[in-house]
């Protein structure tokens, strides 16, 4: 005699959440300089002087120009690091930074989904041991992140492919989603950016928060939901 649970009639369903802008309000750019700040010794293309510099607008700049390249520019930064420090160091920044930037409505956001019968998906182009501590706080089911690369224990400052962001968040959901046996037209996305345009569009549920404009004219165009956690 097999039990057919709600589950047997169809495949199951996930809410795939962007981070930066959408959970939380600190960026990329506040993260690094942390680092950089709370390391004395960081061996980076910058040395001394990355602290300071990732807070000048040049850096805001250069996000917001190509994402890209400026992920691949700092990730350099972390070469030489043991895999334990850094384990450690986002622990820290967890507790000193991001903690407090978590917009107030992220996890009535995140619980609304879960209460769906979604599984929880976070999708951040960072480095995952930066959000392991938020994933782990916010009780998410997973995260798909970036990877340091590590040998022997330390990091390269490169990143393994496939680089997480913008078109290609939407291929990496949607493997996902074959791998679970997740159905992408039952699945939500939650983003603040047009850059996750493909990420929103992939899904049948998508939905933006705190929008940009580019997004929110899109969003407007797609009747999709528009939401803000701020």
């Amino acid at each position: 005699m097999h039990h057919h649970g709600p589950k047997s009639s169809g495949k199951g369903k996930a809410a795939f959440y962007d981070i930066d802008g959408t959970l939380i309000s600190t960026n990329v750019v506040h993260a690094y300089g942390y680092y950089a700040l709370n390391e004395g010794s960081v061996r980076g293309i910058l040395g001394r002087a990355a602290g300071t510099l990732a807070s000048l607008p040049i850096f805001a700049t250069l996000n917001f120009i190509d994402r890209k390249v400026f992920n691949e520019f700092f990730y350099r930064y972390y070469a030489g690091f043991t895999e334990d420090r850094l384990f450690e160091l986002a622990e820290d920044m967890f507790e000193d930074v991001i903690k407090d930037a978590i917009y107030p409505g992220a996890q009535d956001l995140i619980d609304e989904a879960r209460r769906d019968g979604c599984r929880i998906v976070l999708v951040s182009g960072a480095l995952d041991f930066t959000m392991r501590p938020l994933a782990r706080y916010l009780k998410a089911d997973d995260l798909i992140a970036n990877k340091m690369q590590f040998v022997g224990g330390k990091a390269t400052g490169k990143v393994i492919p496939p680089i997480i962001e913008g078109a290609n968040k939407a291929n990496v959901i949607r493997e996902y989603c074959e791998k679970h046996d997740l159905e992408l037209s039952k699945c939500h996305a939650y983003s603040d950016s047009a850059s996750d345009y493909a990420m929103l569009a992939v899904v049948g549920r998508p939905t933006a928060v705190n929008p940009d404009l580019r997004l929110r004219a899109l969003a407007r165009s797609y009747n999709w939901p528009v939401l803000n956690v701020r």
